[in-house]
């Protein structure tokens, strides 16, 4: 079995270990509706060879309520099953997303209960740029055997929020709360051009926009850049944090950073903006982040 060698791996060892065993190459590029791009189409267009197309735009709970909801243990299970992912395998996640979707499918399988799981640093555009080799076409592994159902290895994840979770801890404050979207969405008074909602976040929440934990080709910064971001968020790093976004997906960037700097108890609000802004009855802040209403 294949050991990746940390959560984030280079294109140089991922192009030098294609072939290792056991390991899952998974392309989990999901795109924003205004994109106007098909990311199955451009997976099969050209994806790193082997790779196998993840489909996270439809790997969420149907019959929950909450907007984009995490998948429960028995769809993952099913999904990795037909892609002929072992229940061992080691897996390398990348995306060519402006969002960075490789990071929630991350929280995803590791909060579900996968391990040996990685992101792919700079993910398609770094492979791309550096003329490393796609193939096009269905994945060589597309029809291969399904493993057997690995559902009972996976479990429920406890550290996802839901919106009677952050409406207590408006009470006890026990929680810091912290809002990837962009400082336009948090703190304007507008309408949230993502989601049609109006602009605001909730009450008390700080923000770190998922891009600044970023270098400008798209790999993760440095763990002291990394601590040194969070730090100017306002975030105290040895007390509870929950991220939140639009639809908990640039959330699962700023986890993702977190578990680089070794702070792996932070916890996902699943429903984020899309749930909390649609709902008449939560309480929102609104307007520059010091005296702005709430709502």
């Amino acid at each position: 079995m294949t050991l990746l060698p940390s959560p984030l791996v280079s294109t140089e060892w991922l192009a030098a270990n294609l072939d290792a065993p056991s390991l899952a190459v998974l392309d989990a590029s999901h795109h924003l509706p205004a994109a106007a791009r098909d990311a199955a189409a451009e997976c099969a267009a050209g994806h790193i060879p082997g790779a196998r197309f993840l489909g996270l735009a439809s790997l969420f709970d149907t019959a929950s309520p909450v907007p984009y909801a995490m998948p429960t243990p028995a769809q993952l299970a099913g999904r990795l099953a037909s892609l002929g992912v072992a229940p061992d395998a080691a897996i390398v996640l990348y995306d060519d997303s402006a969002i960075r979707t490789a990071a929630r499918a991350w929280f995803v399988l590791t909060a579900l209960g996968r391990s040996n799981v990685a992101i792919l640093d700079g993910g398609l555009a770094k492979w791309r740029a550096e003329g490393r080799a796609l193939e096009a076409g269905a994945s060589a592994t597309a029809d291969a055997p399904a493993p057997a159902d690995t559902s009972a290895a996976l479990a429920p994840p406890t550290r996802v929020r839901s919106k009677a979770d952050m409406l207590a801890n408006l009470d006890t404050r026990a929680e810091q709360v912290l809002d990837a979207r962009s400082a336009d969405r948090v703190y304007g008074t507008g309408t949230d051009p993502v989601h049609g909602l109006p602009m605001g976040r909730i009450p008390g929440a700080l923000n770190l926009p998922f891009t600044e934990v970023l270098n400008p080709d798209g790999t993760y910064k440095s763990p002291a850049a990394l601590r040194a971001a969070f730090a100017a968020a306002g975030i105290d790093l040895a007390a509870p944090i929950t991220a939140t976004c639009g639809s908990g997906v640039t959330a699962s960037v700023l986890l993702f950073a977190l578990h680089l700097i070794g702070v792996d108890s932070a916890a996902l609000y699943d429903g984020s903006w899309s749930e909390w802004g649609a709902d008449p009855d939560t309480p929102k802040a609104q307007g520059p982040e010091h005296g702005g209403p709430e709502v």
